[in-house]
């Protein structure tokens, strides 16, 4: 087993097996996936900060078997931070106690650790937590658009602009991020000091969105979680606002056959994609640091 010795941000790192192919399709090896991880650091790190962080991992590349983690694993380094979440019980990785406890990824070193894992995919919640590691209220609003084939990304860009009007009525903007699978994602950000809405309120929200224009645009649209009632729609999944889900964070890559990234896109790109379905795609990696070298990061969920 090959490996190396790296200093981040002040912490000796052991990357290892740097050549293995973690996407056959592309040729994509470990030590490329550790390096764009490295490049988008300075946009991807605020995403994650102060959420806990539940990772996907394919530890033989993603023509294999993944595996979803919340806890921190065995041998964690003790300087990477970490947060204990009470839960039932009854989620995947719970202890004995009821708890898990999720790394917070604040820091390059911790992203870094996480990635030489495998851990291609990074999921979030939707709210965050203190710095003592306390859970706080969400400060945010997510809606997934999954279409149902042969339904795709052109049909999500219509439901996009559709779910952006429904949320203006309600005095929120909000910020389209592609999934890098199939859909499209809407975040519209939330003043936790004002709005005082918790993970059920946010729910409630998303689901009144979701039902709304499942009934003014039953043809497109539905808010079902049915698999089987998709077919031709865009399914708004409002569920994902449930203080138990999580959602790709912006800028993280996906463990599809070739690799593809959660970026975040601007209106005026899927106003494009709503009228042309080739006008709209989902983006690689190479393709997403060169449009943050041009524009920045586009996420706006505030819309300021």
């Amino acid at each position: 087993m090959s490996e190396v010795h790296v200093e981040v941000d002040g912490r000796t790192l052991r990357l290892s097996n740097l050549e293995k192919v973690l996407y056959p399709s592309t040729g994509t090896t470990k030590g490329e996936v550790l390096h764009y991880y490295a490049q988008v650091a300075p946009a991807l790190l605020p995403h994650l900060a102060g959420r806990c962080v539940t990772r996907i991992r394919w530890p033989h590349g993603v023509q294999d078997g993944s595996f979803f983690e919340k806890n921190v694993p065995a041998r964690t380094p003790s300087w990477v931070r970490t947060a204990e979440v009470p839960t039932t019980g009854s989620r995947a990785g719970a202890d004995a106690s009821g708890t898990l406890v999720f790394p917070v990824v604040d820091d390059l070193a911790t992203l870094t650790w996480l990635v030489n894992l495998a851990a291609l995919e990074l999921h979030v919640h939707q709210w965050l937590v203190s710095d003592e590691g306390e859970p706080l209220g969400p400060d945010r609003v997510v809606i997934d658009l999954d279409p149902g084939e042969p339904a795709g990304l052109h049909e999500c860009a219509r439901v996009a602009l559709l779910v952006r009007e429904s949320l203006a009525g309600r005095r929120l903007a909000c910020s389209p991020v592609l999934s890098g699978s199939k859909g499209i994602h809407l975040y519209a950000g939330l003043d936790r000091s004002a709005s005082g809405l918790d993970s059920d309120a946010t729910t409630a929200l998303a689901k009144e969105v979701a039902e709304e224009l499942q009934r003014e645009h039953g043809d497109l649209v539905t808010a079902t979680m049915t698999k089987s009632r998709r077919s031709g729609k865009v399914f708004l999944d409002w569920s994902q606002n449930s203080g138990s889900k999580t959602t790709v964070s912006p800028y993280s890559l996906r463990g599809r056959e070739r690799p593809t990234v959660a970026a975040p896109v601007t209106w005026a790109e899927v106003e494009a994609g709503a009228e042309d379905p080739l006008a709209l795609e989902q983006l690689d990696p190479e393709t997403v640091l060169a449009r943050l070298d041009e524009h920045g990061d586009l996420f706006d969920p505030w819309g300021g």
